[in-house]
């Protein structure tokens, strides 16, 4: 992935005012009942952004969690982990994708999860049986990141007060390989999921229940080509992906195809098992960006790709989140 993040350090478009928590904190807590409608968190939790750091599995893990500002801390909030792109930090995710002010405006919690695996001054995630960027293998005794993720759930769940049902998460390219994993392996945990610039089906693919999911794709984008054939971990096109998925949901074969706005072709399966669905948006002339994220420098741009504010990512996503809770 280009080294983007250099220049997006410097963009500033949202601060992050950060304490820091650390301590157990939660961790040896189980993840609560999604038959609950809350988790053990309720009424402890307070607004901002707090910075955690974490001993899972043996590693010092670093979260960045935003709650809602304008919100009771005895409601329970749904939660969506948001993951950064392969060499960028979750810092520069939160100010990439914005989401920190739809948090506010939605009234949710999204915490920013960082990888471990050290590239140039930021890091990757490490996806199941998936090389890196650049051919790159995943260093011996690498944390695993599925767990690692599973069990973050858990333990914001003892911290702050989230509603079990309505866990989901979406990422930017190398993040949304992950997140997609997520799909596969943890489904009784995320509800949906919405990889942005990176939409996979993994194989194997172990879940039974079919997961909703929302992706958004630019079709100019040149680090994971819309079409597929690109690096070893991007073989196969994003419409194949989507049809995969909508495969292992038992959804419609047929497609539904639209242009809700100009410029924006949306490709849906319907009927799906258990009322899921699977929606991807393709964004014609997009590079590799997050749809409707804050405008960049050219430099940025010039790296990634043309940016849209044809739909927004943010929006989408999270009015399909909200239609697709744990059942």
């Amino acid at each position: 992935m280009p080294r983007w993040f250099v220049a997006l350090s410097l963009v500033g478009l949202v601060g992050l005012s950060t304490g820091v928590a650390g301590g157990p904190g939660g961790l040896g807590a189980s993840r609560a009942s999604a038959a609950g409608t809350q988790s053990s968190g309720c009424g402890t939790t307070s607004p901002g952004t707090t910075t955690l750091s974490l001993q899972v599995n043996g590693f010092t893990r670093t979260v960045f969690v935003h709650i809602p500002f304008g919100s009771s801390n005895s409601t329970p909030f749904a939660l969506v982990l948001n993951l950064h792109g392969s060499g960028v930090t979750a810092v520069d995710q939160s100010e990439f994708s914005e989401m920190d002010l739809t948090s506010d405006t939605d009234h949710f919690i999204v915490a920013y999860p960082q990888g471990l695996i050290p590239d140039g001054s930021g890091f990757d995630w490490n996806v199941p049986g998936v090389e890196l960027t650049g051919g790159r293998k995943v260093p011996a005794g690498s944390a695993n990141d599925v767990s690692f993720l599973t069990k973050l759930v858990g333990i914001l769940e003892g911290k702050y007060c989230v509603n079990p049902k309505e866990v989901y998460a979406t990422g930017f390219s190398g993040g949304a390989r992950m997140v997609s994993q997520l799909a596969c392996d943890d489904s009784k945990i995320f509800a949906a999921i919405a990889p942005v610039s990176g939409l996979r089906r993994p194989s194997p693919c172990p879940t039974s229940r079919a997961v909703p999911i929302i992706a958004f794709h630019g079709s100019a984008d040149e680090v994971d080509p819309f079409a597929g054939h690109g690096e070893a971990y991007w073989t196969y096109s994003v419409s194949t992906a989507a049809k995969d998925w909508a495969k292992q949901d038992k959804c419609s074969t047929k497609a539904a195809s639209s242009t809700p706005v100009a410029s924006v072709k949306l490709t849906a399966y319907g009927h799906c098992k258990s009322g899921a669905a699977v929606e991807l948006y393709e964004v014609l002339g997009e590079g590799h960006e997050w749809p409707g994220g804050p405008t960049l420098p050219t430099s940025l741009v010039t790296e990634l790709g043309p940016q849209s504010n044809a739909i927004s990512a943010n929006a989408l996503m999270w009015a399909f989140f909200q239609a697709h809770p744990l059942p």
